[in-house]
């Protein structure tokens, strides 16, 4: 699968080692930063990883910052991006089985390398069900977003 990864410089030592292991497993990666662990804003990557999501790029993205909660709360902000934080295995794919989850988001100073690795195997092999309760609730998920995307 082709995967948009990033960070800000919080998840930015997992981001490495996450990118790595998920190569490893046979993805692959398209790393949208950060390059360092020099302070950085979160909301940059976010966007980013958004983008490529949204474009084409990437079938499903992953994002890291210090506790996930930012990074992803601005992803969330891209018109057709499902970005949550999981940091349990059920969560990870019942959030794209269910929700259709395009973007995964992690707390670099939340979870260790082995839990990183384990949410996003369960996520990137979770598929989305399609059952009709879902989507009926993706539609009004969407229904949402063109409401607000108006102009006022």
């Amino acid at each position: 699968m082709r995967i948009v990864i990033g960070s800000d410089h919080e998840g930015f030592s997992l981001k490495q080692d996450l990118a790595a292991f998920l190569g490893q497993q046979g993805h692959a990666l398209l790393d949208v930063g950060t390059g360092s662990a020099e302070p950085v804003d979160y909301p940059d990557f976010s966007e980013a990883v958004g983008q490529a999501v949204l474009s084409g790029q990437a079938e499903r993205g992953i994002l890291l910052c210090g506790s996930g909660v930012g990074a992803a709360v601005a992803a969330s902000k891209l018109p057709g991006i499902r970005a949550s934080v999981c940091h349990d295995t059920y969560s990870a794919h019942q959030g794209v089985e269910h929700d259709d989850m395009n973007v995964l988001v992690l707390g670099g100073l939340v979870v260790g390398r082995a839990l990183a690795r384990d949410l996003a195997l369960a996520y990137l092999a979770a598929r989305y069900s399609g059952e009709e309760r879902h989507a009926r609730r993706l539609e009004k998920i969407r229904a949402i977003e063109r409401r607000y995307a108006a102009p006022r």
